[in-house]
C-alpha cells in the first residue's frame, strides 16, 4: 500500500472503497430481492430481476448508489484526461456521505437504514465500508 498524501494513494483508497462498495451493493440487491419476493412472489429470472432492477419503483431507491459505483468506475478508468487525487478525494467523501447517517430525510437513506437493519448480511457490509473510511459513522 502507498503512504498517505503518495501520489496514487488516493486512487489506491478509491479502488478499494469501490470494491467494498460494489460487493454491498450486491448484498443489497440479494435483501431487496428476497424482501420484494415476499411480496410479490418469485422472480422468474436474472433478465426478469434485471428488468425490475431498471423500471419498478420497489428498487428506484437504489439508483444513488448505483450511480456512484458508476462514477468510481469511469473515475478510475479515466485517460483523457486522467482523474487527479482531487477527483478521488471527492469521489470518497460522496461515497462517506451517502453510506452515513443523514439530517436530510432522503429516500435512499431511510431504505439503505432499512436493509441495514433488517440484513446483518449487509449490516456486517455497511461496518466494513465505514470501517474503511477510519470513522464511526454507524448507523
Amino acid at each position: 500500500m502507498e503512504a498517505p498524501h503518495s501520489p496514487g494513494h488516493a486512487r489506491q483508497r478509491l479502488k478499494q472503497l469501490r470494491d467494498a462498495v460494489l460487493v454491498l451493493h450486491k448484498a443489497i440487491l440479494d435483501s431487496e430481492r428476497t424482501a420484494y419476493e415476499l411480496v410479490h412472489g418469485r422472480v422468474a429470472s436474472p433478465g426478469a430481476f434485471l428488468q425490475l432492477l431498471i423500471n419498478d419503483s420497489w428498487f428506484a431507491w437504489l439508483k444513488p448508489i448505483t450511480t456512484l459505483i458508476v462514477q468510481m468506475d469511469e473515475t478510475l478508468a479515466a485517460k483523457k484526461p486522467p482523474a487527479t487525487d482531487h477527483d478521488f478525494e471527492q469521489l470518497i467523501g460522496d461515497t462517506r456521505a451517502l453510506l452515513s447517517p443523514s439530517r436530510e430525510a432522503t429516500d435512499f437513506w431511510g431504505r439503505y437504514a432499512i436493509a441495514v437493519q433488517r440484513d446483518p448480511g449487509v449490516a456486517v457490509l455497511h461496518e466494513k465500508v465505514q470501517n474503511s473510511f477510519g470513522e464511526t459513522d454507524h448507523l
